[in-house]
């Protein structure tokens, strides 16, 4: 995952960048990029927050797990002569990249690069015919292996939780009748079914496929465990001090980082009816605004930031907690494994 890109833009030094950087500026206003800061930028994708971050003085690491990213960003490193280090990882193991002392910045946008989607063999977009694929690693089950090997009740699951897909039975359903006689392979396949049970009607802002191929994407690539599990290794890998932002752009996304804040930011736990509560020390202090979104100038250069929402944290002296998933509250999905390959 990487930051969301629009088209156009100049290219920064290094090479050519294809994006424009959500809410740029008040990323970097909460990093505080200063010479001698380390900051680990865990979704490198084009390399605009890194970028800007490099400019500013500091020294940056910058993960992604999609091999293409890293090839591409090799003449950033380049120009910047050891300011720089790229590794190809997933973000939830970031700790595992950290520096003894620690990190003093972590940034995360977690939204899909239209570098991915604007590649049709890496099979992202409805709107380009390629292989149902979506993987962000090019490695593990794909798209169509869940389409084509799911039961039907996670597909309805898949659809309705991470596409929000309010027709996700209908839809679920057609596919496992179409599946019996010929296999799904391609976006257009998939395209083709969604638009047969779902047709586009003048009035729809969104193409019918769209919350289906968004869902399909979030579960190949795990994309609310890997952001959970992220959250929990900037909290580990974080000097006293640090700063901790996340970009997203979907609703998910965002109650996933706003939970984990609350929970950070909380001094005390139980029940105010009890007379014993225990004491928790707050790993997180709030930092700025809880929310900052996109101004409507931005939204209007680059439609991408629309829905972008921005949450930060400054990390405190307190021990770590360990990875506790159940603050997050999320259901129970069919598991990757079992349809592997």
């Amino acid at each position: 995952m990487s930051a969301n890109p629009g088209e156009g833009q100049t290219e920064p030094e290094g090479g050519p960048v294809r994006h424009i950087p959500v809410l740029l500026h008040q990323v970097v206003e909460a990093l505080q990029p200063l010479p001698g800061k380390v900051i680990l930028d865990g979704t490198f994708g084009a390399g605009g927050y890194s970028s800007a971050l490099l400019a500013a003085g500091a020294d940056v690491i910058g993960l992604d797990r999609d091999p293409s990213a890293i090839a591409n960003g090799q003449g950033l490193v380049a120009a910047h002569a050891g300011r720089l280090s790229l590794i190809q990882s997933q973000f939830s193991q970031l700790a595992d990249h950290a520096p003894e002392g620690g990190l003093d910045g972590v940034v995360l946008d977690i939204g899909v690069s239209s570098m991915q989607i604007d590649e049709a063999e890496r099979g992202f977009s409805f709107q380009r015919n390629g292989p149902l694929d979506m993987r962000m690693s090019s490695n593990g089950v794909s798209a169509a292996d869940v389409v084509n090997r799911a039961k039907v009740g996670d597909l309805i699951r898949i659809f309705g939780f991470l596409g929000e897909e309010k027709h996700s039975g209908r839809i679920a359903r057609a596919i496992e009748k179409r599946r019996v006689t010929e296999p799904f392979r391609t976006t257009r396949d998939l395209v083709n079914l969604i638009e047969s049970v779902n047709p586009r009607k003048a009035k729809d802002k969104i193409h019918p496929s769209t919350r289906v191929f968004q869902a399909l994407r979030i579960f190949v690539n795990d994309e609310l465990g890997e952001l959970a599990q992220a959250l929990f290794a900037a909290e580990q890998a974080l000097k006293p001090g640090g700063r901790l932002v996340v970009v997203t752009f979907h609703s998910l996304e965002d109650r996933i980082v706003k939970q984990f804040f609350a929970d950070r930011s909380s001094k005390t736990s139980g029940s105010r009816h009890l007379p014993m509560v225990a004491v928790k020390e707050a790993i997180f202090d709030p930092l700025g605004k809880a929310m900052v979104a996109a101004s409507e100038e931005e939204a209007e250069i680059n439609p991408r930031a629309r829905s972008a929402k921005l949450r930060a944290g400054i990390r405190t002296e307190a021990k770590s907690r360990g990875s506790d998933m159940s603050i997050f509250d999320l259901p129970s999905l069919a598991s990757l494994s079992t349809l592997g390959v």
